[in-house]
This record gives structure tokens, C-alpha cells and sequence, in this order.
């Protein structure tokens, strides 16, 4: 794949909608077949024995346990915070995952639930999972989450002004967030599968990294089309060019309908072949997953026992 040529001073880039739209449109086209061809090519690697032992760890390391749905209550909160501190009750050396991703109003309960473990608290923010609300209203809902402990922050962008090409509008409001949320990592939410085009992908993710994204993230995982690893592949292509000319690392999060470990191993190598040993690490890849975890473990004891469990072996989400 192409690699983006070098760029003019970032401060000129974005001094107007005119200059920022130019960049933006000056990067170079994305080849669908050939972006594709090689994410299917990266996921047809064979993981053996031990090498698939470590990816298997490594992946729950990654992952950022979420539950976003209406019906949330406490009591599932501090229960998904319980499962993300030992996620296999009867094997201590199972890795903790990353974070406990949640709304705002639940923040305080994962921070309790959480008190003493190294497991982060994520918060969606912005009016999740739509981004329809007024700056104010955003803005507000970040300073929520940050107050009650929230460690990251996972943003949506404003996908009707970005299709419209009013990038410096998206530009400001993701800086604005970015202020907002302090000390906590900034996640910024592209929802790849409204998009429509890989050009476009390619220019939410520079756009991001422009504005100050901690990381960039393909999707609520609340539309049809969700990760993909194509999109996956274009972004982490994003991040490795963004690095070689600022000097300035930003972490990727394929979010939503990866549920095998078969799937998380392959993201994996799209990430060591793509942006490098760098990235292999829960501070710069995350998985956006709930029910990947229970496939993670599944897999897991049959490494160690060689037969898998029974149905009552993990927990239901």
C-alpha cells in the first residue's frame, strides 16, 4: 500500500477549511482490490502451539469489556468488572483485559469495581452512538465521565458534518473533546461503516490524529458494518505513516463484531505486519469486544487441558 508522502507544516494544515480540506483530499487514493487482497492474505497466517498460546493472552490482554445497552444496571457493571480483574476465575495467570467500557452514568460503579486492579475505565461520551447534539450537550457529557473517574474517553464524530466536508468543524470539535478530557486517553469514533468509502476512512483517520487522537477507533459497534480488516488494515497503514513524519504514536481500535479468537488472532497479524511490534501492546491496540472474551477463554483452557469445557465454563455477558 502506498505510503502518505510527506505533509506541509500540520499548523498550516488546519488554519482553514480550505487548507485542511486540501491535505485531506491530497492524500493518496485507497486501491479497494489491493486494501482487500491483502487483508486476506495477513489472515490466511497459521498460528501454532505456542506462538497461538501468546496471541491468545495477548488478545484478552486487549480487550475493552463493554456493555452499552439501555438495560445496564450496577450490578452488571461491577459483574463485568469482576470478569475483566479475573476473567477465568479458576486460572490466576489469565491476563486482565485493558478496560471496562461503559456510559457515563456508570463510571463511578466500574471505578469502585475496579479500585486497586490496573484495568482502565472507559467511558463513550459525545451523545454516543449517533453524535446528533450540540457541542455544549458533548462537551458536558465529557466532563461528566472525566469527574466520576473515567481513565479514556471514546468519542463519535460528527459523521453528517464530516460527509458534508466540513472537516475543520469535525477538526474543532474533536480538539474541543480532546481539552475536555483532561489527563484521559481520547478514543475518536469514525463509525467506518457509515462512511461509505476507504478514501474516506483514510482521511477521518488523519484528520483524527491531526486533532489529537489518542487513538482511533472504527466503530460503535451499533450499525451493520462494523470492523472489518480492511478498515482495519487502512488505519493502522494511517497510524504508521502519521508516525514516521510527527514522531507521534496513536493507537487503533477495531470495535464491534469480532467475536472469535480465530478473528482476534488475525487482527493480530494485520497489526505486526502492518504497523509493527510497536503496536502489540494494550497502550496502542484495543478490541472493542464483549463476547470475544468467553471464545478467548474457551480457547484458552483447550490449549491447556486439550478438550474444551462445558457450556457452564465462562460466564454469559
Amino acid at each position: 500500500m502506498p505510503t502518505i508522502p510527506p505533509a506541509p507544516a500540520f499548523a498550516d494544515v488546519t488554519a482553514s477549511d480550505s487548507t485542511l480540506r486540501r491535505f485531506l483530499h491530497g492524500l493518496p487514493g485507497v486501491d479497494p482490490v489491493g486494501l482487500e487482497a491483502r487483508a486476506a492474505s495477513l489472515g490466511t497466517r497459521s498460528i501454532k502451539t505456542s506462538a497461538k498460546a501468546y496471541a491468545i493472552d495477548l488478545a484478552i490482554s486487549m480487550i475493552d469489556l463493554t456493555t452499552l445497552e439501555g438495560a445496564d444496571t450496577p450490578g452488571k457493571v461491577r459483574s463485568l468488572a469482576a470478569k475483566a480483574v479475573h476473567p477465568d476465575p479458576t486460572d490466576r495467570t489469565t491476563p486482565t483485559t485493558a478496560a471496562v467500557c461503559v456510559y457515563p452514568d456508570m463510571v463511578a460503579t466500574a471505578k469502585a469495581a475496579l479500585q486497586g486492579s490496573d484495568v482502565k475505565v472507559a467511558s463513550v461520551a459525545t451523545a454516543f452512538p449517533a453524535g446528533r447534539a450540540a457541542l455544549d450537550v458533548k462537551l458536558a457529557d465529557v466532563h461528566d465521565a472525566v469527574a466520576a473517574g473515567a481513565d479514556e474517553i471514546d468519542m463519535v464524530i460528527d459523521r453528517g458534518a464530516f460527509l458534508a466536508g466540513k472537516y475543520l468543524k469535525v477538526y474543532e470539535e474533536i480538539r474541543a473533546v480532546k481539552e475536555a478530557s483532561g489527563a484521559a486517553r481520547l478514543k475518536v469514533i469514525f463509525e467506518t461503516g457509515e462512511l461509505s468509502t476507504y478514501d474516506n476512512i483514510r482521511r477521518a483517520s488523519w484528520l483524527g490524529m491531526l486533532a489529537g487522537a489518542d487513538f482511533i477507533k472504527t466503530s460503535t459497534g451499533k450499525v451493520a458494518v462494523n470492523a472489518t480488516p480492511a478498515n482495519t488494515l487502512l488505519m493502522l497503514e494511517a497510524v504508521r505513516d502519521f508516525r514516521a513524519q510527527t514522531g507521534v504514536q496513536v493507537g487503533v481500535k477495531p470495535a464491534g463484531g469480532i467475536r472469535t479468537s480465530k478473528d482476534a488472532i488475525k487482527f493480530l497479524v494485520l497489526v505486526n505486519e502492518t504497523a509493527g511490534e510497536d503496536w502489540l501492546d494494550n497502550h496502542w491496540f484495543r478490541f472493542g469486544a464483549s463476547s470475544l472474551l468467553n471464545d478467548l477463554l474457551m480457547q484458552r483452557q483447550k490449549l491447556a487441558t486439550g478438550r474444551y469445557s462445558g457450556p457452564d465454563y465462562v460466564t454469559v455477558d
